[in-house]
């Protein structure tokens, strides 16, 4: 099944109703549906390519560009214009794209323009009345939809290869895990090239018909406002999203009201930032799970069994094991392991890398998440840490996110990253770098004591640094190769 087919069915069905409200207006369901079109044309005329890559800011724009592109029989290549110039550049060669659909203003914000044989820009003056009316392009389940790259926080950028099916699949899996629901308003804050925005946010919402409030840009006050205007029943963000927003004073749980479902993903959801978010607005935020590579969700904790982190069962159709990460013996309940999972979701590979590919799975098909966690005795799943991440102190296995989660529920503390640094008498020892609340002091006698107090000795952090911002991605992830290299020269 095609992504795009059951999504221009409901536009063409109810052509009056508004789905989609971006930056610049509300969108009736035909105008969403003749601006694919539109696309559609345009593409055709404009590039040969099998790929087409589409830098666009969050909104109906970009829906409409990847939907046009479906119905000329192309590949969407989201490119994620928060990268840094070389690593955008690589990602248009790498995927062998001849056309980038942009817009003018983007272009504006992040001050140059990347080298494509064409770079189309296109606004509102692009298209005028109704396109030639066609037949969309069919697609089958192993049919190529997407190149998600991914972020690149260990090294280059790998194109995550998502069929039809797979995305289709990820569609009906949150549909049928009641995720959101047809009613919902749901609130769209993730860019549309992170996988997360790319199918909740985009194509689950249009799949169902729930209608989605766009903002382009992350700014907590205006995201507040946003609330307060359309009342959204469900709010999607990661992490560092929910902690900003606790820096709008006058904010306050008359302004979350309406809301049913909140949800975080993306990366581990501080245990200190869900608390102070409960406590402030009287929200409970439901973690989930999921991957570029998984298109992306496989878990959610869903409101009516929340545990606190936990990111839940898996979604219909997920299998899910936990192995031992050397020899790939399945894990007991409760006892750690590599998360390995299998589904109809599950990328068909990294393009243009067969090695990577074969090593992202295990002899019986299992994708190696390489991640770390465990379940509970109904199959509840929790994140634990991250094998690359894995510190090995004197041969016990410390993961950052136990001493992160202590170092953040202290007072001074407002964010924490802890990285392993090589040591010649024990290997490695774990090292911390810590944001410090806006009037506090920094005190590491006082920090290590904190840790003395609630973590194994081998576990205590050897330094803890402070630093006004941790590096971080465009997703929000830290990126903890720059904090290895901070800490080498430190040492």
């Amino acid at each position: 099944m095609s992504v795009h087919g059951p999504i221009i069915r409901r536009l063409a069905l109810s052509p009056l109703s508004v789905s989609a409200i971006d930056d610049q207006r509300a969108w009736r369901n035909i105008e969403l549906l003749v601006a694919a079109f539109h696309f559609a044309a345009l593409i055709e005329r404009s590039g040969k390519t099998k790929t087409v890559a589409i830098m666009l800011p969050t909104g109906c724009g970009f829906a409409t560009a990847a939907l046009g592109a479906w119905i000329a029989g192309r590949v969407v290549v989201p490119l994620n214009y928060l990268l840094k110039r070389e690593e955008l550049q690589y990602v248009i060669d790498d995927c062998g794209t001849d056309l980038v659909l942009t817009a003018p203003p983007l272009l504006e914000a992040i001050g140059y323009e990347p080298s494509a044989p064409r770079l189309l820009k296109v606004g509102a003056e692009t298209f005028s009345g109704f396109p030639e009316p066609r037949w969309p392009a069919a697609a089958a389940d192993n049919d190529l939809a997407a190149l998600l790259y991914t972020s690149g926080t260990s090294g280059t950028p790998k194109g995550v290869m998502l069929t039809h099916g797979n995305i289709a699949a990820n569609v009906r899996q949150c549909e049928g895990a009641d995720v959101l629901r047809p009613n919902d308003i749901a609130l769209g804050v993730l860019p549309q090239f992170h996988s997360f925005g790319f199918t909740v946010l985009t194509w689950l919402t249009l799949t169902l018909g729930v209608r989605v409030v766009f903002s382009a840009r992350f700014v907590p006050q205006r995201i507040i406002r946003l609330f307060r205007e359309h009342r959204p029943t469900a709010f999607v963000a990661i992490p560092s999203m929910y902690h900003a927003l606790m820096s709008v004073k006058d904010a306050g749980p008359d302004d979350f009201k309406s809301v049913r479902l909140a949800v975080s993903g993306g990366e581990p959801l501080p245990r200190a930032v869900a608390d102070r978010f409960f406590d402030r607005f009287n929200v409970r935020i439901n973690e989930g799970y999921g991957l570029t590579e998984t298109s992306p969700v496989t878990h959610w904790c869903s409101p009516g069994e929340y545990v606190p982190a936990c990111v839940g069962r898996p979604l219909p159709r997920v299998e899910q094991r936990i192995v031992d990460w050397n020899t790939g013996r399945e894990m007991s309940p409760n006892v750690e392991g590599e998360i390995r999972l299998r589904g109809p979701n599950i990328m068909s590979g990294y393009y243009h890398l067969p090695k990577e590919t074969a090593a992202a799975f295990d002899d019986a098909g299992w994708f190696r998440t390489g991640d770390i966690g465990k379940t509970d005795a109904l199959g509840r799943l929790y994140i634990t840490g991250r094998l690359k991440e894995m510190i090995i102190v004197g041969g016990e296995n410390v993961f950052p996110r136990e001493i992160e989660e202590v170092l953040e529920r202290h007072p001074s503390i407002q964010a924490s990253a802890v990285i392993g640094v090589s040591d010649e008498m024990r290997g490695e020892l774990p090292w911390a770098f810590v944001e410090i609340k806006p009037g506090e002091a920094f005190d590491e006698s006082a920090l290590r004591q904190w840790c003395r107090d609630h973590l194994a000795g081998y576990k205590v952090p050897r330094e803890i640094r402070p630093i006004e911002k941790l590096p971080r991605n465009p997703t929000g992830k830290i990126m903890r190769r720059e904090l290895k290299s901070l800490a080498t020269a430190k040492a």
